[in-house]
């Protein structure tokens, strides 16, 4: 590559919620490439917190300080999102050796649908690296507190949510 070639990347994942690991991750490959599109995944092999649009809303809110972050929904294969958008990286976080397995399979499935392609695995900050999306809305749940892993406005989503679960 030239040094005139333009780079994007795409960062998928639900987000649910975003949490300060992925803000790093963000934060992090925002540094790396030119472009790097956050993609929000549409969660339709997962139960969600948060609806599609409200982890759009957080996730652009939490992208803002990056002028080279774009935040974009997607549904169906990654595949296509990546090839449509134009990426010639895909970013993916380890957080542990657990991690590895599943996103070692995917990034050789990826490979396989997208040669050009290239996956780059980031690890997290030491603070974040058993920081899960999951672990946060259990711990959200049962009253614990989150602040250590969440920005204060996904905190406050967080409160509000759980409060309307429980009065429901």
């Amino acid at each position: 590559m030239s040094a005139t070639t333009s780079v994007t990347a795409v960062y998928p994942g639900t987000f649910d919620p975003m949490t300060l690991g992925h803000q790093d991750l963000m934060r992090r490959a925002s540094k790396l490439f030119d472009r790097l599109i956050l993609a929000v995944a549409a969660g339709h092999h997962k139960r969600t917190m948060f609806s599609a649009e409200e982890r759009l809303e957080i996730a652009t809110e939490l992208a803002r300080p990056y002028p080279n972050v774009e935040v974009i929904p997607f549904s169906g294969l990654l595949r296509d999102f990546v090839v449509d958008k134009g990426g010639r990286v895909v970013v993916r976080g380890l957080r542990a050796v657990s991690d590895f397995e599943y996103e070692f399979q995917m990034a050789g499935m990826n490979r396989q649908l997208m040669p050009d392609v290239e996956t780059l695995f980031l690890t997290p900050s030491d603070q974040y690296q058993f920081v899960s999306g999951t672990f946060v809305r259990e711990i959200a749940t049962l009253g614990g507190d989150v602040s250590k892993f969440v920005a204060p406005s996904v905190l406050e989503r967080l409160k509000e949510r759980v409060a309307r679960t429980k009065d429901a």
